[in-house]
């Protein structure tokens, strides 16, 4: 049996051209691959870069909020520092008798003391009654005011916080 050579001619030529357009194919698709892959690159690269913009971005708000809780914090230590000396500055004058504390007195309870409610013309002007505190009263009076001075100035720092955090934008 032999087989023509027309017929194994015609057959390399068909295979030949069907291997030839495949390779023309697999060209044509690797470029497009080739192609598509560099733009998904690129589009991976810009997201990367958007997002490390952003994440600077953060880190820059960040640094600032806590620059300013920082700076907020030092004030809030300088007033409670200067609040306490001030305090201890009271305590001493008062323990040393050089400052006494006094309460006014209602005029009806002048405690026997006839003296005038008001003046008459032409008359002397007395002051209110006043009365001095012991001076024991008067330091836990100081110890009292002092803890509430304390108790504002801390209250002034955490809404200073409180704004920080909420309106950092």
């Amino acid at each position: 049996m032999s087989v023509p050579w027309k017929a194994v001619r015609v057959t390399v030529l068909i295979l030949a051209g069907a291997a030839g357009a495949w390779q023309l194919q697999d060209w044509r698709y690797g470029k497009q691959l080739a192609e598509q892959a560099r733009l998904h690159t690129e589009t991976l690269n810009q997201l990367t870069m958007a997002a490390a913009t952003a994440q600077q971005a953060e880190q820059d708000k960040r640094l600032a909020l806590e620059q300013r809780l920082a700076a907020s914090d030092k004030t809030h230590s300088e007033k409670m520092t200067n609040a306490q000396k001030d305090q201890a500055l009271l305590r001493d004058r008062l323990a040393t008798s050089d400052l006494r504390l006094s309460v006014l007195l209602n005029a009806g309870s002048a405690a026997g003391c006839s003296v005038p409610s008001s003046a008459s013309t032409g008359g002397l002007v007395h002051d209110p009654i006043r009365a001095e505190l012991d001076s024991a009263h008067a330091q836990r009076i100081v110890a009292i005011t002092d803890k509430g001075d304390r108790g504002l100035i801390a209250l002034q720092a955490c809404q200073e916080y409180t704004k920080q955090i909420t309106y950092r934008k």
